[in-house]
């Protein structure tokens, strides 16, 4: 019996330290929950906001919708499209910055020049293909020369030339003088956007230079957008994120790619993140990283002022058209190192910090 007793005290015992474990891991679940809050704005109803607040969210709309010059084709181009970073693109195109790959290839409405060492009268200036692809040459009339490289024209008229019995190993040399047959665009934040013939071998730096330079509001990441197979039944888009820091400051060849036929270079202004309330310098903040979190924000903003309530932190955000309010606890996460749980922010956000009420 006594035996009986102690075992029954025993596994009391463990049940109540289940039990003790049990409820400090929900009171520490529900903790942790806590610190960040979802909630969606319903028929306007901001709970908690003012109306000194909710002006200032008004004012930066209005800012943010006045400064706004992005192109909704380019957007539903961007999201629906296989994006890449430079490195990752090279990687699936290893042959796509390789010059010798990538040598020029006439087409309709370029102009050429033709030199024939052997016979200079035979030489002509100013010879525009076709639209269908052709130039007229003496003696073996018309050539179809779209598709190729110019050694491969030389080739094709020195052959012709042989096979006519006119002229025996003719040395030809021809030479592009006017691109006419590819364009290439760059649209956004740059001095003087708009479509360009395409030279051979030019790069993303001979455009930017080519449009002036960037405007002093261009954000940090250009866009590439690149269309594949132009022409074929195989057509498609490709999109190809380039680093403008790093191409513009630090050379970066890699990220200097070399240009090919329809691509659109977009260069976006850059985007801003805005916090209003209790910190030291509320305002609007460049988006300049593409991972800027809550407890960085603030730092930017110069952390809170003595008045603050650091834990009713809100965020105001629009995603896909649907509005969010994100309440954050940021003490509960510094306080408890909790930074794993530090909210991302997105351009357009905007933080909101209330003042104490004690």
């Amino acid at each position: 019996m006594a035996f009986g007793n102690i075992v029954s005290a025993i596994l009391g015992k463990a049940a109540a330290i289940l039990l003790l474990i049990l409820l400090l891991s929900i009171f520490s679940c529900t903790g942790k929950d806590n610190i960040v809050r979802i909630t969606t704005v319903k028929n306007g109803n901001y709970s908690g906001l003012g109306e000194s607040e909710m002006a200032r969210i008004s004012e930066f709309r209005a800012s943010n919708a006045n400064n706004l010059q992005k192109d909704i084709g380019l957007e539903t181009v961007i999201q629906g499209t296989p994006n890449y970073t430079v490195s990752e693109y090279l990687a699936h195109y290893p042959e796509s910055n390789n010059p010798n790959a990538l040598e020029y290839r006439v087409g309709a409405n370029d102009i050429i020049e033709i030199v024939v060492y052997e016979e200079p009268d035979l030489s002509r200036q100013n010879v525009r293909i076709s639209t269908d692809g052709f130039i007229s040459f003496p003696f073996i009339g018309r050539v179809k020369v779209a598709g190729l490289t110019v050694s491969e024209i030389n080739q094709r008229i020195a052959s012709a030339l042989a096979t006519g019995n006119f002229i025996y190993d003719a040395h030809i040399s021809v030479t592009v003088t006017e691109f006419l047959s590819k364009t290439f665009m760059i649209l956004g934040s740059v001095k003087n956007p708009g479509s360009f013939p395409l030279h051979s071998q030019e790069r993303v730096l001979d455009a930017i230079s080519k449009v002036g330079g960037l405007d002093d509001d261009a954000s940090k990441q250009g866009i590439l957008i690149r269309t594949l197979h132009p022409n074929t039944h195989e057509e498609s888009k490709l999109v190809i994120w380039i680093d403008l820091i790093k191409l513009l400051n630090e050379g970066a060849p890699k990220s200097n790619l070399i240009l090919n036929d329809k691509d659109l270079l977009y260069i976006p202004k850059i985007e801003h993140f805005y916090i209003i309330g209790q910190v030291q310098s509320p305002g609007s903040y460049p988006y300049t990283s593409k991972e800027i979190t809550l407890i960085e924000a603030i730092s930017m903003a110069g952390s809170f002022t003595p008045l603050a309530a650091p834990d009713k932190t809100r965020i105001l955000r629009v995603e896909n058209g649907v509005e969010t309010i994100i309440e954050v606890k940021v003490n509960a996460i510094t306080d408890a190192g909790e930074i794993g749980r530090d909210v991302m922010i997105k351009p357009g956000d905007i933080i909101i910090v209330p003042e104490s009420l004690f």
